[in-house]
């Protein structure tokens, strides 16, 4: 196995699936499914989900919400995502935790490393709500934060495109991808791959990030089991 603990970064918008809002329960469940393949390999599995099928901070500028109040509301909105993974994980057999950023205790428990890591080690999927519990960071800079707080070996960015390209595959037909890449040479041809601040996390830590398609059945499983799929930046 080339990865032993890995943070998984899902966006909140992966989890649309062919809706205009809300969450698929077709695409939750083959997430759910993807995850337990790779948990019952043996391999540690924490997942960061975003908020951006229901709420994101960004949006409240310009809706006469205040910017740290629209924050707030985006991080419960990935808690609402995390119950539903949660949910799911454990209809498919397999122990779960939520741990929050902000004190939810009714729903979940509070973010403690050393709790967070135990669980790991006795293989329940660990999945990290609310972001860093702190306005202007986005779920990008939660998820290289606990994947650095947990000691993870990698994080793993699912996407809806398979890796990172010269520029947007979705919009240019003759954008190339990138097999692997530099933290250097990402900043230097300015390519987005998290945002800065997440990006940095990462580069001072020296913790590879995987750029991948997770929508694509079985690429969790590939990756983890080191096979070339998506984008490597180290």
């Amino acid at each position: 196995m080339k990865y032993k603990r890995v943070l998984l970064k899902l966006s909140g918008e992966a989890l649309l699936g062919s809706q205009q809002y809300g969450i698929d329960p077709v695409r939750l469940s083959q997430y759910a499914n993807e995850i337990k393949e790779v948990n019952q390999l043996g391999v540690e599995v924490a997942i960061v989900i975003g908020g951006g099928n229901i709420f994101r901070g960004v949006q409240a500028e310009g809706t006469g919400i205040d910017r740290v109040q629209g924050d707030y509301m985006g991080m419960l909105a990935t808690l609402i995502n995390g119950l539903g993974l949660q949910s799911n994980l454990e209809q498919s057999g397999l122990n779960t935790r939520l741990m929050s950023g902000l004190n939810v205790e009714q729903v979940c428990e509070n973010f403690i490393r050393r709790r967070a890591i135990r669980h790991l080690e006795k293989g329940r999927i660990v999945i990290f709500g609310a972001g860093t519990g702190n306005p202007y960071f986005t779920t990008d800079s939660a998820a290289s934060l606990r994947a650095i707080e947990i000691e993870a070996d990698v994080v793993l960015k699912g996407t809806r495109v398979d890796g990172i390209y010269t520029s947007d595959p979705e919009k240019d037909p003759n954008a190339t991808k990138y097999d692997a890449i530099t933290f250097k040479e990402a900043i230097q041809k300015g390519l987005k791959v998290m945002d800065m601040t997440a990006f940095t996390l990462c580069e001072e830590n020296k913790l590879p990030i995987v750029v991948f398609d997770m929508n694509k059945v079985g690429n969790l499983t590939k990756l983890v089991q080191g096979d070339k799929v998506g984008t490597l930046v180290s």
